[in-house]
């Protein structure tokens, strides 16, 4: 499988809901719903308009920062790596997030992780997975992008733990995430 297929396979993937109706499609993912009140978001010109969450984008950026987080476990993520990652996620957000926003916005995480640390990066997208289903997609997102070289290494499980315990999770809530999302890709 080439680069560009397998960016295309986590961004089904990551744009569909975990767990879907028995014998029907699976409904959009809560980073997919996430991403068009990011995407929609006003420029500091404008008026805020009608049905603009300011919680949902902060659960985006939560979100995307758990992924982005993984992705970096061991240390350092290259220009091809991030250029990947971007792409991932601007592709599993449909278009609703532009590529200069997503690419903004990973620069911002790279700065924050950077300033801030690990610990503090995962407290802080705890912070906005306010509900039991936002820490799910957080999990799961994340063990997503672990699960691209198809082997998760001691240090990004070691990460997906750290994600999972500051959400009120367990690490037998991150086993079942990375079950899932290897079945998922499977089905794909």
């Amino acid at each position: 499988m080439d680069t560009e297929e397998k960016i295309n396979l986590l961004a089904r993937v990551a744009a569909h809901s975990a767990a879907g109706p028995e014998g029907g499609a699976q409904p959009v993912s809560i980073l997919t719903l996430a991403a068009a009140s990011y995407g929609s978001r006003p420029s500091d010109e404008a008026t805020v308009p009608t049905g603009f969450d300011p919680q949902a984008c902060a659960l985006f950026e939560a979100i995307v920062e758990g992924a982005y987080l993984v992705a970096s476990a061991d240390g350092v993520i290259d220009e091809q790596e991030r250029k990947t990652f971007e792409k991932v996620v601007t592709t599993a957000c449909g278009g609703a997030v532009p590529p200069q926003a997503i690419s903004a916005l990973v620069a911002d995480l790279s700065d924050q992780l950077a300033e801030d640390g690990l610990d503090a990066r995962v407290k802080a997208v705890a912070e906005h997975a306010h509900r039991p289903e936002h820490s799910r997609e957080v999990l799961r997102i994340a063990a997503l992008i672990a699960q691209v070289s198809e082997n998760v290494s001691e240090v990004e499980r070691s990460v997906l733990t750290k994600i999972a315990q500051a959400c009120g999770m367990s690490p037998a809530d991150v086993e079942q995430a990375l079950t899932e999302v290897r079945a998922a890709v499977s089905a794909a």
